[in-house]
């Protein structure tokens, strides 16, 4: 999830440098690039990611073997 919000972030700073646009309160197309590699880092963290057992909850299909 905090890889396509770094995605998302990341084509904004894009199209932001590309226009030479500067959105009042000192946000840049560099501030966007530096706010999507902090997502990607947090995301290579395991932040925000699911853990392994909600993942595997349901692998049987609810029936269980005797």
């Amino acid at each position: 999830m905090l890889a396509i919000v770094a995605a998302i972030i990341f084509g904004l700073g894009f199209l932001l440098d590309l226009v030479g646009v500067r959105i009042p309160g000192g946000f840049s197309g560099m501030t966007f690039a530096l706010l999507g590699l902090t997502l990607l880092a947090l995301h290579q963290a395991g932040v925000g990611t699911a853990s392994i057992r909600s993942g595997y909850s349901n692998w049987r299909g609810g029936r269980a073997r005797r």
